[in-house]
């Protein structure tokens, strides 16, 4: 027997985001975070890594001494109506994501069969304040990097 599902209830007065429009709008975030990351001498390895029924926003190597690999969760909002974005991220995403960093890890290598490097690795958030579909570069909204994002 099925239950009947109910809608989600959404704020008087404003639609739902479509979700395409939703999906623009978080590939152009994690395209500026991208060129953000690139701009502070990152090395992007790939983006929108689907490992199984998880994602991963940015798979990256960051030149620190020693370099490390960082797999970055991207988290926007194009208003704080309802709260930073990094407000939106909770254990069971986490927990997804270090899954899916697992799994990239076992293989040695990125689901297209590029290697990745044997570095040491960690998960960061970096969330986007603003409007980023409108906006032309990183300057016009507000990034905030959170390192080392760990499970519960």
């Amino acid at each position: 027997m099925r239950l009947p599902v109910r809608p989600i209830p959404r704020a008087a007065g404003r639609p739902a985001l479509r979700p395409a429009l939703r999906r623009r709008l978080g590939d152009r975030a994690e395209g500026l975070v991208a060129a953000q990351l690139a701009a502070l001498g990152w090395t992007v390895l790939a983006a929108g890594v689907r490992v199984g029924r998880d994602e991963i926003d940015l798979v990256c190597v960051e030149p620190s001494v020693p370099p490390t690999l960082v797999f970055v969760e991207v988290r926007s909002r194009s208003s704080d109506r309802f709260g930073a974005p990094e407000e939106t991220i909770d254990g069971a995403k986490i927990a997804r994501i270090y899954r899916a960093a697992f799994t990239l890890l076992r293989a040695r290598c990125l689901p297209d069969g590029r290697p990745l490097p044997p570095l040491a690795w960690r998960v960061d958030l970096v969330s986007v304040d603003g409007r980023p579909m409108t906006s032309l570069h990183a300057g016009d909204v507000e990034l905030r990097h959170i390192r080392g994002v760990a499970p519960d």
